[in-house]
């Protein structure tokens, strides 16, 4: 699909891959709403990407694990560009680490690396049919494809994006409905050094685990890769190539994989 000429929503657009890819989405010609838990975060992206394309952007903050919110969105995008052609589901939320994370923080990550993405597609997909065009672009992680060392929550629902995102592709395919799902590994985002920040062993793990594991790219890098994808319509959207090798392994033989993984995380421990 082509980004010029189209209506876009990003999610977690206040900075991040978020707000690289709206500046690469103006950069092509599409118009674009910018949604962030931090309304001061997305104007300012709004602001400063307007300030290069004046008119294509506009910011709004919100919950976008919330319906009530993600229709308010779309409702503004119609309002001020158009209906919405592109949906990317971005925003996510690290965990907390090991089994001490409580009933509140796997809500709060089910609700926005998962449900967010569900209630989304539930409100544009149908509409898309109908046109006979839509995209869906949503944000996992190398984790939703291989795990993440420290935070079950965070690797369990990035699988479940990846999943959803399948399910999607194989559901709608052939009815005009366009889904991709990028999967990378460490990107320059205040994101990544959560876990480092925090403190807690397995929290500082998963950092260096991921830092470790190949370069960490920087968001612009990821949303020009992103924006081939669409453009390609691929599904998968790798930045670090060797995930999918990584991926190979793990299915070849899941044993030796999991002995590989504990051996790893004990490396990172200092055990």
């Amino acid at each position: 699909m082509e980004v010029a000429g189209k209506v876009a929503i990003v999610t977690g657009g206040g900075g991040g891959i978020g707000g690289a890819l709206v500046a690469a989405l103006a950069r092509g010609g599409a118009r674009v709403v910018v949604a962030d838990l931090d309304a001061a975060a997305a104007r300012a992206v709004s602001d400063r990407v307007n300030s290069h394309y004046p008119g294509v952007t506009v910011g709004a903050g919100g919950d976008v694990s919330d319906t009530a919110q993600i229709e308010r969105l779309i409702a503004l995008a119609g309002a001020e560009f158009g209906p919405v052609d592109m949906y990317f589901a971005n925003a996510g939320v690290a965990g907390a680490p090991g089994l001490d994370a409580g009933e509140l923080d796997w809500d709060l990550s089910i609700d926005v690396n998962l449900r967010a993405h569900v209630r989304a597609a539930k409100l544009l997909v149908p509409q898309w049919v109908e046109r006979g065009e839509g995209y869906f672009v949503s944000t996992a992680s190398a984790a939703g494809l291989l795990t993440q060392i420290g935070s079950a929550t965070y690797s369990v629902t990035k699988h479940a994006a990846v999943g959803f995102a399948e399910w999607l592709n194989i559901t709608y395919g052939d009815r005009g409905v366009r889904v991709s799902c990028l999967c990378p590994m460490g990107v320059n985002t205040r994101l990544l050094y959560e876990g480092q920040e925090s403190g807690d062993a397995l929290g500082m793990a998963a950092t260096r685990a991921v830092t470790s594991a190949g370069a960490v790219l920087e968001p612009e890098t990821v949303a020009d890769i992103v924006l081939a994808a669409v453009q390609e319509e691929r599904f998968l959207i790798l930045p670090h190539e060797q995930v999918l090798e990584m991926y190979r392994n793990k299915g070849a033989d899941y044993d030796r994989w999991l002995r590989g993984m504990r051996r790893f995380q004990r490396s990172l421990l200092g055990q």
